[in-house]
């Protein structure tokens, strides 16, 4: 896949354009699936609405997508991949909301999206904080919040991981973020808001803000 691993979203115009360059083709002729199901249980209902609805500022639904469908990976298990994967597969993008990533990494396996992923080859995947720390290879143990979470291991698409918000007080701070990746001890990167990590054919940080790579 073409991914876009952001921690707040399309938050600038840097961002803007590297997703447009991703999609080779404008946003307005781009159809897009949501996928909300990381933000149920932390966000609720209401944040659940907000990122479907485009209603936050954290942008991402509200971009001006030609289409926008909500895939919820909890209910596709009880529908039969005859019927999602043909929508996965016709959709331009995915659009991965934050929350848990260890709720959503399970949720991608026991509904056989992690699986369909490898196949998926020009679909562009733009995901927000913990949409995005789902396809690391570890997100540390202090971003465990689902108490059925086994650790803190996730999907390993990519080889580094990513500790999102960073400069968000008080508990996103660079020390916070330096502790966090002698934990990991793999490479990792530490990005704030207004940054994005790029990933085709190799790996591009896009940023109007900091960020910082902690090497293995």
């Amino acid at each position: 896949m073409k991914l876009l691993l952001t921690s707040a979203g399309v938050t600038n115009p840097s961002i803007g354009d590297a997703l447009v360059d991703l999609l080779g083709k404008p946003i307005a002729d781009s159809s897009a699936l949501c996928i909300p199901t990381a933000a149920h249980p932390m966000g609720g209902p209401a944040s659940v609405w907000s990122f479907i609805t485009g209603e936050t500022p954290l942008p991402m639904c509200g971009l001006g997508w030609k289409s926008l469908g909500v895939l919820e990976l909890t209910a596709l298990p009880s529908i039969g991949e005859e019927r999602w994967v043909p929508w996965v597969r016709e959709a331009d993008v995915m659009l991965v909301a934050g929350g848990d990533a260890t709720y959503l990494c399970h949720w991608m396996r026991q509904s056989g999206l992690a699986d369909l992923l490898p196949s998926l080859r020009d679909t562009v995947w733009v995901g927000l904080s913990a949409g995005s720390m789902v396809l690391t290879p570890r997100i540390g143990a202090d971003f465990v919040e689902w108490p059925s979470a086994p650790d803190d291991r996730t999907l390993g698409v990519v080889d580094f991981s990513i500790f999102p918000h960073l400069g968000l007080e008080p508990d996103n701070t660079m020390a916070d973020a330096e502790k966090w990746a002698a934990e990991i001890a793999g490479p990792a990167y530490a990005i704030d808001d207004h940054t994005a990590i790029k990933v085709t054919d190799g790996t591009e940080v896009v940023s109007e803000g900091h960020w910082k790579l902690f090497p293995s």
